[in-house]
């Protein structure tokens, strides 16, 4: 597939995803970290009735919590991620997908949930200063913010960027946000977030690539 926007780069990705069993997928759907049984889990987004989901893929963790009774909103900007999803979980009670670009998502609905995720999804592709005060307004009092994503390249920080055809193919930029945990902490609490944890979850074995976590409420 060709990229010709952001759309189709996703859409390329969805594309080339593993088809795990539905069994399997469930079971590591609420892991944070990239490594099997490591890290924390859903304890992370505390017990929830509402959750909504920042690029939610092909809907695993969506599921995930509405087979526990959350009632459970994914947005993504694939329509083959959420083809997918549908596909996938559409029969699950209280699993809902929307297509679309996640800014524009927040910035159009009334609805609160009681928590808003990103599992290596939109908080690790969108600017922070655009997407972290709609995510707030969007959070019931007493809620909280979840996300992981790879850490940051050491001396490599802000805004990154690659092409998403090549060297060679049409101009199509892929963005990334990549901050130290202290700047996402000063981030979050700018945006009125009173309590702020992000750190680097370590690898299962030294000198492998952590995971940063980040975790905010009130």
């Amino acid at each position: 597939m060709i990229v010709t926007d952001l759309t189709t780069y996703w859409d390329r990705y969805a594309g080339n995803l593993p088809t795990p069993s539905r069994e399997a997928a469930l079971k590591k759907a609420l892991r944070w970290c990239q490594y099997n049984d490591h890290g924390p889990g859903p304890e992370l987004l505390g017990e929830p009735e509402s959750a909504l989901e920042l690029g939610c893929g092909r809907g695993d963790a969506v599921a995930a919590l509405a087979s526990t009774g959350v009632d459970s909103t994914g947005v993504d900007l694939s329509a083959e991620h959420i083809h997918a999803a549908h596909q996938w979980w559409g029969e699950v009670p209280g699993a809902r997908f929307v297509q679309g670009d996640v800014l524009t998502f927040l910035a159009g609905t009334d609805q609160r949930w009681d928590v808003a995720y990103s599992m290596w999804g939109a908080v690790w592709f969108t600017d922070p200063e655009t997407l972290l005060p709609l995510v707030r307004d969007r959070i019931k009092p007493g809620g909280r913010l979840v996300f992981a994503h790879a850490p940051a390249v050491t001396g490599a920080y802000g805004v990154q960027g690659m092409y998403a055809n090549g060297f060679q193919g049409r101009a199509v930029w892929v963005h990334r946000w990549a901050h130290e945990p202290q700047v996402w902490e000063g981030l979050l609490r700018n945006v009125g977030f009173e309590h702020a944890r992000v750190w680097v979850e370590p690898a299962p074995e030294a000198d492998h690539v952590g995971t940063l976590i980040g975790v905010a409420h009130g």
